[in-house]
């Protein structure tokens, strides 16, 4: 129904539009092409915040049907993960130390993150690298977005442009662990002068690094938009379907010199695996756009949306309690069974909509943006028995917990030209959250209603002359708890997180050569940290620190030596802190935790040093080939800077070549042959740890992840 209600709506806002205007055989130059629901949200060129941009060349020259986070593994402070170990399937991505629960995504100004965990899982996007035009990623809290507020760094994604030649692509890869991907592409250009039409079809499989690990991925998407000199509509229908074998349990430390690829997943079966121990999961954004031209210095937008999700992931469980799944033991005869192996099904089935919009006014010195969004969240999580040993093999669902959130805000930007080189910015936003949780898995009557209200102010000042800028600007960022965070009760509900964010940077470039440095200083009160504490309900949750901060310097530069080489890199320095820290560990001897007491400890998963650089060579006109290290300093699975628990440094070395060809029948024909992990590192990428008290001494069980040895990836990328 929803469906059908939002074609209909997009049926009958074309026909309005083109009886208003009907302006045909206008020149191409003279229509609507800038997307500006993108413009309203993205940091401008000469806004004083810490932003780096990827514009399509270089994310086709990236994509080989590696996740999102791995065409972003290039940038400034950024560190990827995968459970698979290969870069397809779950991925994660931290920047400055952020997880992506602390990442503020949008697709086309829509907000992306998942409104109850706030995390990102672009493994519901498969293949969306080939939808994009451009990506930009601001660090730190930047400007005034739709959805969760950013708290370490945002990520904006567009596949809205106009193309206004018909083409058509064939991109096809290749690689270790049978990893395919192909991809069909095919647009229309500007037909009459006004219509276009895109469209993609994509598959992704791979067998993984790690056991198991397969993931068979599906998408699609579709754009169809209408250009007048004054107007744009837009409709894109975006899919994802994934399905990927269980890889999210990571390996015990003493699995890593032994058997590095050991999955647990599947393994409670006895005999062989459980086959079918997978997540699966489908995605589709319904997204529609109006942009309007008033006139000269005025223009705004308007876009609604809707993203449907449904799936599950489905596991074997040994040796269950009959009773924890509120079923009556099972009598046979005169004995009585307890407890059965079963298969359970883990469902989340969600609708997440809304609206957002912008009117922008642009004259003489002055750029004003005022905007805003209104979204609501409405999720089922259920749990479905499929099959029990014993008893009966009926299905039957035995957890139903609704919940539902809402999210309103409201900005307004101005970025005001000063003279003599000089301009300021100011941005402030309100944001208003509210949330209803229905009760746990493990404890289904705790019923969580709560509201929010923030201010997140933003204010700086820049210097441009020639080829130089520099920026000073302060940001505040506010973040209510996830869902799981709520399990405490009612009686230990976590505050909020403050973030106060201090950028400073310079910036100089020319034809030959260019440098930037940014120094930055993020001071958080009450961020959400694991410590290990058990609360009222008996669940691990996150507990709110007084006092943290992260201070440090991101230097990036390039230089073009001569016509046939050149150099890009940068490179972090941080130092990451919590003040205080209590650290509480299970006390199997005598019941209870135990407490101990940290000061200016390292924040988990936050290396003081990450690094890349690639020096690039042009043989031919053509061609190029590419060496690329990256580098990434010890980090601490937990919050007591204790080496025992952390995940060692690591140096990879990458290499890439590619050679492009122009024939009179194709416009183009790419080959890409890449080479990850020359030099064979056996490295992890992430990692937890649990610690008890037990027999009079400390246990620490330490789990990691890791990443495969050397590989490959080969593309074959044909344009008609």
């Amino acid at each position: 129904m929803k469906t059908l209600v939002a074609s209909l709506l997009f049926v009958s806002t074309f026909n309005f539009i083109y009886a208003q205007d009907s302006l045909r055989g206008k020149p191409t130059d003279t229509l609507m092409l800038e997307t500006i629901e993108i413009v309203s949200i993205r940091a401008d060129q000469k806004a004083p915040l810490t932003k780096s941009n990827l514009n399509s060349q270089q994310i086709k020259k990236l994509n080989l049907g590696q996740d999102l986070p791995f065409i972003l593994n290039q940038l400034p402070s950024v560190v990827v993960n995968s459970d698979a170990g290969n870069g397809l399937g779950y991925t994660g991505i931290r920047i400055r130390g952020s997880d992506a629960s602390r990442i503020n995504v949008t697709l086309n100004g829509i907000p992306y993150n998942d409104p109850e965990s706030q995390g990102t899982f672009f493994v519901d996007m498969p293949d969306i690298a080939s939808s994009l035009n451009s990506i930009q990623v601001q660090r730190g809290v930047g400007t005034s977005s739709n959805g969760a507020s950013a708290f370490g760094a945002t990520i904006n994604l567009s596949t809205n442009t106009v193309n206004k030649e018909r083409y058509a692509e064939l991109n096809n890869s290749y690689g270790s662990f049978n990893s395919i991907k192909n991809t069909i592409k095919l647009g229309t250009g500007l037909i009459g002068g006004h219509f276009t039409f895109d469209g993609r079809l994509s598959g992704i499989s791979s067998d993984g690094f790690v056991d198991r690990a397969k993931s068979s991925l599906r998408s699609f998407s579709v754009s169809m938009a209408y250009l007048t000199t004054k107007s744009s509509l837009r409709f894109n229908i975006i899919s994802g379907r994934e399905k990927t074998y269980q890889s999210w349990y990571g390996i015990p430390e003493s699995y890593l010199d032994t058997n590095r690829t050991y999955n647990p997943a599947g393994m409670e079966k006895p005999g062989t695996p459980y086959k079918n121990e997978t997540d699966n999961y489908t995605q589709t954004h319904y997204q529609l756009f109006y942009n309007h031209k008033i006139n000269d210095h005025f223009k705004f937008n308007v876009a609604s949306f809707l993203t449907r999700g449904k799936g599950y992931y489905e596991e074997y469980r040994a040796d269950q309690r009959f009773a924890k799944y509120g079923l009556p033991d099972y009598v046979n005869g005169t004995d009585t069974i307890v407890s059965t192996d079963l298969v359970r099904q883990l469902w989340l089935d969600n609708y997440f909509y809304g609206t957002i919009f912008s009117i922008q006014h642009d004259k003489n010195k002055t750029h004003l943006t005022l905007g805003g969004g209104v979204n609501r969240y409405d999720a089922k999580h259920y749990d479905i028995v499929k099959w029990t040993q014993y008893g009966s093999q009926e299905p039957f669902r035995y957890v139903n917990l609704p919940a539902n959130k809402s999210d309103i805000n409201f900005y307004g930007k101005i970025l005001q030209t000063l003279g003599s080189g000089f301009s300021s910015f100011l941005d402030l936003q309100g944001r208003f959250v509210d949330y209803n949780l229905f009760g746990f898995k493990a404890h289904p009557d705790i019923v969580i209603k709560k509201n929010y209200s923030f201010f997140n102010p933003k204010v700086g000042v820049t210097f441009n002359r020639n080829y130089l800028q520099a920026y000073l600007s302060y940001s505040t960022g506010t973040k209510e708890p996830n869902r799981d965070d709520f399990e405490a009760g009612i009686d230990q509900l976590p505050k909020p997180e403050v973030l106060h964010d201090l950028e400073m940077g310079i910036e100089n470039s020319d034809r030959r050569f260019s440098y930037g440095l940014t120094m930055f200083y993020m001071g958080y009160k009450n961020q959400l940290v694991n410590t290990g504490k058990i609360n009222d309900v008996g669940a691990y949750t996150r507990t709110n620190t007084p006092e943290s901060y992260r201070i440090g310097a991101e230097l990036q530069g390039t230089a073009k030596l001569n016509n046939w080489m050149n150099i890009v890199a940068n490179f972090s320095l941080t130092e990451n802190k919590i003040k205080s820290f209590s650290e509480y560990i299970d006390d199997y001897d005598n019941g209870g935790q135990l407490i101990n007491t940290y000061h200016n400890t390292d924040i988990s998963f936050s290396p003081a040093k990450v690094g890349f650089a690639a020096i690039n060579f042009i043989p031919v006109k053509s061609g190029e080939i590419s060496w690329q290290m990256k580098y990434v300093s010890r980090q601490f699975l937990d919050n007591t800077s204790n080496i025992k628990r952390s995940i060692d440094p690591y140096l990879l070395n990458d290499l890439r070549l590619s050679y492009t060809l122009s024939k009179k029948f194709v416009k183009e024909v790419n080959f890409i042959f890449q080479v990850n992990n020359l030099l064979n590192t056996m490295y992890e990428s992430n990692g937890y740890t649990y610690n008890y008290f037990s027999g009079g001494k400390l246990g620490v069980e330490n789990y990691y992840f890791p990443m495969a040895g050397i590989n490959f990836l080969g593309a074959i990328n044909i344009k008609l």
